[in-house]
Formats: structure tokens, sequence, C-alpha cells
């Protein structure tokens, strides 16, 4: 399990940068660390109304994140070219990373083990990991979803706490 105040685990996964369905990269966290802050959010699938209303949101918000010289990445374990699909019919631009063998949920313990009732996904959460690799703040679903436009905002001033 991560904790605040933990470093984070390092990984490397394909990332959908939303363009074309192949447009696909690699993404590892340690070769990001020290360029700002990151913020990792989990959501259990592409295509949901939930999932898609929160990457909406942090993509409205994206320009006060990179104020902070911060990094908004969302996190699934769907297929990049799905990811990429998804990112453009919603018109978000929060790029997003494939954990499609599960190892980051899993490392990270946002194990949603019965979406549906039927298949493994991401627990819906939220880390920021300051310029040292450090985790500044963790959140976890528990119940239903929040109010993402107040969430989302909350998360900015975490990142903000952990520039300064």
């Amino acid at each position: 399990m991560v904790f605040e105040g933990d470093r984070a685990p390092d990984f490397t996964v394909p990332l959908a940068g939303g363009g074309r369905y192949d447009d696909v990269s690699e993404f590892t966290l340690s070769e990001a660390v020290g360029d700002g802050p990151i913020v990792l959010a989990f959501v259990p699938g592409a295509f949901t109304g939930g999932c898609t209303e929160e990457m909406r949101t942090f993509g409205s918000e994206l320009d006060s994140f990179e104020a902070l010289d911060a990094s908004v990445y969302g996190v699934s374990v769907d297929l990049p070219f799905a990811q990429n699909v998804w990112i453009q019919r919603e018109g978000f631009d929060v790029p997003m990373l494939s954990d499609w063998d599960h190892e980051v949920i899993r490392a990270y313990d946002v194990v949603y083990p019965d979406m549906y009732g039927s298949i493994e996904s991401a627990q819906r959460s939220v880390f920021v990991i300051d310029s040292d690799g450090i985790v500044t703040y963790r959140w976890v679903r528990e119940g239903g979803n929040p109010e993402f436009g107040s969430f989302v905002a909350d998360v900015r001033e975490r990142v903000d706490a952990a520039h300064r």
C-alpha cells in the first residue's frame, strides 16, 4: 500500500497521447519525476460516465495545473488505443496511462476487483507525487463519486502545496 510520505512506485506503461488511435508512446514515472509535481488520477474504465466526467474536469483545469509546473495523467487498465478513441470522442486533453497488465494498480494498491461484478479495474483514486518522487497526497474513493469540480480544485491545492 502506498501512503503519503512514501516513495512512489516506479513503472513503465504505454502512454495514449490523444491523437490517432495509434498515438502511443512509452511513459516511465522515474523519468518524469523532477519536472514538477505529477498527478496520477486512476479511473475504473474508459467510456464510463463518472470516469468521463472526471477526466473532462481535469482537462478543463489543465492550464491551472500547468501553471504549477504539474503534469496530470489519467490511469486505467484500458488499452492505449481505446484510451485514444475515448480522449478524442470526449474531447479532453488529459494523457492516459495504460495499465493493461494491472501492475500499476497493484503497486499502488488501488485494485477494484469486481467492476460491474465481473472484471478487475482501477479503484478511483488520486496520487500527487512531488519532484523528489514522494507521494504528498493520496485519495481513494470510498462510497460514491465526489463532486468533481470541487474535488479537482482540492487536488490542485494539494499540487500547489507540493510545488512550494
